[in-house]
């Protein structure tokens, strides 16, 4: 189990949870939220780089009165285990994720996905589409992409980007203020997104999940995207909802499109002042839009 005392008595009215503990197949301790009442039916949100369980706290509010939610953090990030020498790739991720399901029991999931956790949850769905209900796409991808920042490709380098992402937090730092458009964090919600990161050896998984983005099929995270890529097709039937932060810099309205065109049975909700950390930049918004979705099966009916 995490103990009371790694969570800041400043954070908890922010993150009022008691997150719980699983140990992967490689020996690393995954920390992970399991809020709601028990069943085997769960919202399984994930997280993508560097954001952490934090980044879907109002969500899990909104929805853990009435519907279970596992969210994990998943290894290097957050709150659960750093070690130096963990595999960090995607089919690894997909991997871990698979384990924590199959240890809940679980038999019907409703995935959220956001950045790199789109490739992940998809990644597992292909895997297990029998077990998949409805769905929330939220500014990411699970699919090639010939796009990619240039500020992101340097930080895929050796040199420079280590040094910068783990060395001077110029990854997580920026993020904090890039990923907003409408308002700014506040102060403990950025304390809240950085509070993982804090030294070059917390920054091990920031820094390798940059380096994990497959650009072409030279890269060795190719064919588990490709394999989530493949996997969209089961979902076509499935009730899907996008809502999309239209300022984003990284997953632009390319990749919104590109969505609506392989899920076209989606609602969508473009917002196109809020920015890539939709859920909290436009949280007023989105978060009611999500959460009415995944509470109301009339909702996730396609229209």
């Amino acid at each position: 189990m995490v103990t009371p005392g790694e969570i800041p008595d400043w954070l908890r009215p922010l993150y009022p949870f008691t997150p719980r503990a699983f140990t992967t197949s490689r020996g690393a301790r995954m920390s992970y939220l399991d809020e709601g009442p028990r069943g085997d039916e769960a919202v399984l949100m994930l997280h993508g780089n560097p954001t952490w369980s934090f980044y879907y706290r109002e969500l899990v509010s909104a929805i853990a009165p009435a519907l279970r939610c596992i969210v994990p953090d998943h290894i290097g990030m957050g709150l659960s285990e750093k070690p130096q020498d963990y595999p960090y790739t995607l089919a690894t991720r997909v991997d871990d994720v698979a384990a924590l399901v199959a240890s809940l029991g679980l038999k019907k999931i409703h995935l959220v996905v956001h950045d790199w956790g789109g490739a992940i949850g998809f990644g597992f769905a292909a895997r297990r589409p029998e077990l998949i209900g409805r769905i929330v796409i939220l500014n990411t991808a699970a699919f090639s992409s010939p796009h990619i920042p240039a500020r992101i490709a340097l930080c895929k380098t050796k040199f420079p980007g280590t040094p910068l992402v783990r060395g001077l937090n110029a990854f997580a730092g920026p993020a904090a203020w890039m990923s907003m458009h409408r308002r700014k964090l506040t102060a403990d919600e950025r304390r809240g997104f950085l509070l993982p990161y804090g030294s070059w050896a917390n920054r091990v998984a920031v820094d390798a999940f940059v380096k994990d983005i497959p650009m072409d099929a030279s890269h060795p995270s190719w064919p588990a995207l490709a394999a989530a890529e493949a996997g969209l097709e089961y979902f076509r039937d499935r009730p899907a909802l996008i809502v999309w932060g239209g300022k984003d810099f990284c997953f632009h309205d390319w990749y919104f499109n590109e969505w609506r065109r392989r899920l076209p049975q989606a609602q969508a909700h473009h917002l196109a002042d809020a920015g890539h950390y939709v859920l909290a930049d436009a949280n007023a918004e989105a978060v009611p839009l999500a959460a009415d979705f995944l509470l109301t099966p009339a909702a996730g009916k396609a229209r």
